[in-house]
Formats: C-alpha cells, sequence, structure tokens
C-alpha cells in the first residue's frame, strides 16, 4: 500500500512540475511525451524530462529520445530518423529481473546442470606448453 502511495504521491508532483513548468518537446512512436524546462539554479543546461505513456520504464525510450534526454543532442529527434538503418531492429523493453530475462544453460535457475565438456578444449598456458602447466599444478 505504502509503495502505491508513493507511486501515486510521485507521479502527481511531477505532472503538476510539469503542468506549471514545462513546455512540450514532443511525442515518440510509443507516446511518450518529451518536455524541456527552465535550467536550475547553478546549472546552464535546460532540465528534460519524459512522461511515459504506460509503465514508467527507461529501456521503452527509443535511442533518438535518449540522445536529446541526455544533452548529446540540441536537435529533437524527427518522427522519420533518418540515421535508423533498415537491417536495425527496434529497440526492446529491457527483461532484466522479470521471468523473461535470458538465463544461459547450467545457470542455478535452470537447474544448475549443463552439458560435461566434450575433451575438445585445452586449457591455455603461457608459453604452449601442457606439461608445465601440469607439473605447476602438482606443487
Amino acid at each position: 500500500m505504502l509503495k502505491f502511495l508513493t507511486t501515486v504521491s510521485s507521479s502527481a508532483s511531477v505532472r503538476l512540475f510539469t503542468l506549471l513548468s514545462g513546455k512540450k518537446a514532443g511525442i515518440d512512436e510509443l507516446g511518450n511525451i518529451y518536455y524541456t524546462g527552465k535550467a536550475r539554479r547553478g546549472y546552464k543546461r535546460e532540465r528534460r524530462w519524459v512522461i511515459y505513456n504506460g509503465e514508467a520504464e527507461a529501456s521503452r525510450v527509443p535511442p533518438e529520445w535518449h540522445g536529446w534526454l541526455h544533452h548529446q543532442t540540441d536537435d529533437l529527434p524527427q518522427s522519420q530518423n533518418p540515421l535508423r538503418r533498415s537491417w536495425q531492429k527496434p529497440p526492446e523493453r529491457n527483461l532484466t529481473g522479470t521471468a523473461q530475462a535470458y538465463v544461459p544453460p547450467g545457470h542455478t535457475l535452470r537447474g544448475n546442470h549443463r552439458d560435461a565438456a566434450t575433451g575438445d578444449y585445452q586449457a591455455w598456458t603461457p608459453n604452449g606448453n601442457v606439461d608445465a602447466a601440469a607439473s605447476q599444478d602438482k606443487k
């Protein structure tokens, strides 16, 4: 309940700040709305922020808008980005910490079992001398 109230009050304060101080800069293809505002006292750069359309998840910000948010460029992203190539995949949500996250074979979440080594692996040694490495291990 406390987390819910904290989220609601945080969201409400951001929306109030946006209403009073924000100037709409643009909207991305996901429906996220980007804003600018006056620089903080003692700073030169304007403030930039986003109001998410749906879940507040940083990986939902497209790369073009991420660069703008972090002052890497002052040019607002265009709806048709000339830098986006046809072979590039669209950005994906970060699944870390969710049930859909990638877990490699042999991981404890996958039963902690992996295939045995096939015997075609030979450990690296500084001089390429396998016998020297074996005798070093015996000491």
